[in-house]
């Protein structure tokens, strides 16, 4: 597989089958190599078993989530919003158990983890707002940076889109489709180094560019 030089990423999704669709419909005519999801599929107010089709149907790079987990080992069901294994079909199903955890790309510019928080965990918060020794506290950058592998992670989790350097590694967290939590996505071009930020307005029917960051 050629390295990546352009990369489309969608964060959390939680079930916004309308915006994953306009989403993909969008960076489809991107000059991208590629796409990639960082997980927590299910649980929101849309249907779930469209957005697992639509992942599956793309091919896209997908890991799992904390609510792929939850969903799967069937805990926290009574969340406001929580999908059920039974509203789901049988691939969809098929489809959340083979998900990764992480998943490695390699680009024109090093080598990039894609996880949904950091590494193997799903649970870890790194913020915006974050200081560089909030980050020195976090056991699960230590490995990472001392075996000096990886140049970028995209994770997702917080919902908040970050690109934040620290040490060899950029940290791009592209954020979520949760309507109600400004729903956005992205364009990362590693050759140029920056990420285009797309959000969404009317609903989900207008995708405008948001912010763009180098690197």
């Amino acid at each position: 597989m050629k390295k990546i030089k352009r990369l489309g990423a969608i964060g959390d999704i939680h079930a916004e089958d309308k915006l994953l669709h306009n989403a993909v419909e969008f960076l489809n005519k991107q000059e991208l190599d590629g796409i990639v999801s960082v997980g927590d599929i299910v649980d929101g107010s849309g249907n779930a078993d469209a957005c697992c089709e639509l992942l599956n149907k793309e091919q896209m790079i997908t890991v799992a989530g904390n609510h792929e987990s939850w969903l799967l080992e069937n805990i926290l069901r009574d969340l406001p919003g929580a999908t059920q294994l039974s509203e789901l079909s049988k691939t969809s199903r098929s489809f959340l158990k083979s998900l990764p955890t992480t998943h490695q790309l390699e680009t024109v510019a090093g080598l990039l983890l894609l996880c949904h928080g950091i590494g193997e965990n799903d649970m870890i918060f790194l913020r915006p707002e974050d200081s560089e020794e909030d980050f020195r506290q976090c056991i699960e950058l230590e490995p990472i940076i001392q075996e000096n592998d990886y140049r970028f992670i995209i994770n997702g989790h917080t919902h908040q889109k970050m690109v934040r350097q620290f040490q060899q590694l950029t940290i791009i967290n592209v954020g979520t489709l949760k309507w109600n939590h400004g729903a956005s996505f992205a364009v990362i071009d590693f050759e140029n180094g920056y990420v285009q930020f797309y959000e969404f307005y009317l609903q989900g029917d207008f995708i405008g560019e948001a912010e763009c960051i180098s690197w």
